[in-house]
């Protein structure tokens, strides 16, 4: 059994607006799923008819095997959710917003405080859990936001942007946290970023929406090695076509450019045939000035599927996010 399955679903707003439009994709159990879209793409839409906060306008719905519209209940106390925004209470100390939350899922209380411990431990909280929250960082929070999504121990987890603004050491060790829950608990995760080497690193498939359309699912690897290959940039001491048409007869190399007077060569797993290329080239007499390597990455898949990059989006959603941040804290 799949952990989700959307089939045919469509959300249509005052009869004219298409937020979904015929969506299909499947979610394995125990498996990272990225969601990837442009703003406005439908991500947000798709989430709340998961997270049963949203009816669809049509289509069916499975998660967690609970059907969202008929069992609403039943998907909401099988999934844990961690938003975007912060919903912690600044006012409450961690320990209080951790057990708080395991009230509302009708956690026993002495299962609680055991589960608690457990999580607290989990993502190195222990020193700060009896402080305000107040008086966390942007890090410290959102490792309190993830254990109290995990509280009553759900069968899928969403994240909604999980790592939105913290520096790159903080989300590496999120991103550490979300890999061993995975592995050791089998804990499906739907996760939607705009930071694409956070889906590359995370997630074993990934979707891409875009106008309310699903684009593809697949593996990261699968997606980038569709891509056509890697790029391998060399500039030469000499004239490009003395070595051109020599380099076009290696069965390698899949095509030829002269870009910024550099040879822009195509290639498949370009780390192993890079050192081959330049031994060819200097046995030719021709000496090579210096030599790059660019591999496939997913933010050409994405460019290739939607005709847009998350890079722009990716930086502008993270200065609102600290903007917000620091109105929120000048207004304690």
């Amino acid at each position: 059994m799949n952990a989700i399955s959307v089939e045919n679903l469509s959300k249509i707003f005052d009869k004219k607006i298409v937020a979904i439009d015929d969506v299909n994709f499947k979610v394995k159990n125990g498996e990272i799923f990225g969601f990837l879209g442009p703003n406005g793409a439908g991500k947000t839409t798709t989430i709340k008819v998961l997270t049963t906060l949203l009816r669809p306008t049509k289509g069916k719905v499975n998660v967690a095997g609970f059907d969202v519209i008929k069992e609403p209940d039943a998907v909401r106390s099988s999934i844990g959710i961690v938003p975007q925004s912060l919903t912690l209470d600044d006012d409450l100390k961690g320990i209080t917003n951790l057990l708080l939350s395991a009230k509302l899922y009708h956690v026993p209380d002495k299962l609680a405080k055991e589960r608690a411990e457990q999580l607290i431990d989990m993502v190195n909280l222990k020193d700060a859990i009896d402080r305000k929250v107040e008086t966390y960082s942007g890090g410290m929070r959102k490792r309190l936001e993830l254990i109290v999504g995990l509280i009553h121990e759900p069968k899928i987890l969403f994240l909604d942007e999980p790592t939105l603004g913290l520096d790159i050491q903080t989300r590496s060790v999120i991103w550490e946290y979300l890999k061993n829950l995975n592995k050791e608990k089998r804990l499906t995760i739907f996760i939607t970023t705009h930071y694409l080497e956070e889906a590359d690193y995370l997630c074993d498939r990934i979707g891409i929406i875009d106008k309310g359309k699903i684009m593809v699912v697949d593996s990261p690897s699968r997606l980038k090695d569709e891509l056509g290959g890697d790029i391998i940039n060399i500039k030469i001491n000499g004239e490009y076509s003395e070595i051109i048409e020599s380099l076009k007869q290696l069965n390698y190399v899949k095509k030829i450019d002269i870009v910024d007077q550099n040879l822009r060569i195509k290639v498949e797993k370009g780390e192993n045939v890079l050192p081959t290329i330049l031994e060819f080239i200097n046995s030719k007499g021709i000496v090579v000035t210096s030599v790059s390597l660019a591999k496939a990455s997913l933010d050409q898949v994405f460019l290739k599927y939607t005709g847009k990059s998350l890079r722009d989006a990716e930086s502008d959603k993270a200065d609102r996010f600290k903007m917000y941040f620091t109105r929120r804290s000048r207004t304690r």
